[in-house]
């Protein structure tokens, strides 16, 4: 059995997984995937969002969400991508506000596969990148110049960490 430190920034949490799970119930796996992994978290969300037909998506903002986000809307999945913060009581929190893009009642974004995650992160060479879905996709790539769809990284000769891959 694992230890837990700290499932959210102001829930301070310990013990055993047992104990959180009989304590949390469902909510401990979103709680865990979003601490554990944001990127696959903000990609999940968007994809369920899109599955109930919602019009925006809320994530929690950091740099590489919206440069990742930004990739989508430059690319046609996404709609627009604002950043914004909310206040409560004391504290500001900034958000990114993801519109989602819909034709003819079907979503831009019909798939998306987590290829590097925390436990086992995935490195490809510049000649290694291939086409995703036959061309028909994009794959993200963090390179030493910065997040990048396949297209521009092959361009650029960079190879790098392979995030995901979306069609």
């Amino acid at each position: 059995m694992g230890c837990a430190g700290f499932i959210s920034g102001n829930w301070p949490v310990k013990g055993s997984y047992q104990a959180l799970k009989s304590r949390l119930g469902r909510k401990l796996i979103f709680y865990i995937l979003n601490i554990m992994d944001p990127i696959s978290d903000m990609l999940i969300r968007i994809k369920n969002a899109q599955a109930v037909k919602a019009e925006q998506v809320v994530i929690p903002f950091s740099g590489m969400k919206l440069k990742i986000a930004n990739i989508l809307k430059n690319s046609g999945y996404v709609f627009d991508v604002e950043r914004k913060k909310k206040k409560s009581k004391k504290t500001e929190h900034e958000y990114l506000n993801v519109t989602l893009k819909y034709s003819d009642n079907f979503g831009a974004l019909s798939g998306i596969k987590i290829i590097s995650r925390p436990s086992r992160r995935m490195y490809i060479k510049a000649k290694e990148i291939r086409p995703v879905r036959s061309g028909y996709g994009l794959a993200i790539v963090s390179t030493s110049k910065g997040i990048m769809n396949s297209k521009e990284a092959v361009k650029q000769k960079l190879g790098g960490e392979l995030i995901c891959e979306v069609w």
